[in-house]
């Protein structure tokens, strides 16, 4: 399943907003990789950092699958 790109192409290269840097910050936190926050991120990688940790917070979520 393909998602819109959150970031436009000409913003690709800006500096990531501050509402990503307090998205990226706290998702960080919860995931346990304080390593994932670095303040000097574009907005694209950024926006990927935060898709990424999301989707592991929704994965340890979900029930363990058994055989």
């Amino acid at each position: 399943m393909n998602t819109p790109d959150p970031v436009s192409r000409a913003d690709a290269d800006e500096p990531m907003t501050d509402a990503q840097a307090a998205q990226l910050r706290a998702l960080a936190e919860q995931a346990f990789e304080p390593e994932a926050f670095q303040i000097n991120l574009t907005r694209a990688e950024a926006a990927l950092r935060i898709q990424a940790l999301s989707a592991k917070l929704r994965l340890q979520d979900e029930p363990p699958h058994t055989l």
